[in-house]
């Protein structure tokens, strides 16, 4: 089973909130997941970020992989300069 941290859409239509969720690779976006690990609120100004960061540590020290849109998200709040 291949495990991503990826983002999965709620929200109204034009107003879009996203939970980061850990989710098995094969299901859908928006679908099953393992673990919510954080949220990501694009509408607010500056856009609001909240994260579990030592489950965050747990699933990539489990081998999770990063989506490219995540691991930017994570590298905007700092997230790899405190695995340093």
């Amino acid at each position: 089973m291949s495990v991503k941290i990826r983002l999965a859409r709620h929200g109204a239509k034009k107003r879009p909130f996203y939970r980061i969720v850990v989710a098995d690779s094969k299901c859908p976006r928006d679908g099953r997941f393992l673990e919510n690990v954080g949220t990501y609120n694009p509408v607010l100004d500056p856009a609001k970020v909240v994260l579990k960061q030592e489950r965050i540590k747990y699933w990539i020290d489990q081998g999770a992989i990063l989506t490219d849109t995540v691991k930017s998200l994570l590298k905007k709040e700092g997230f790899f300069a405190e695995l340093a």
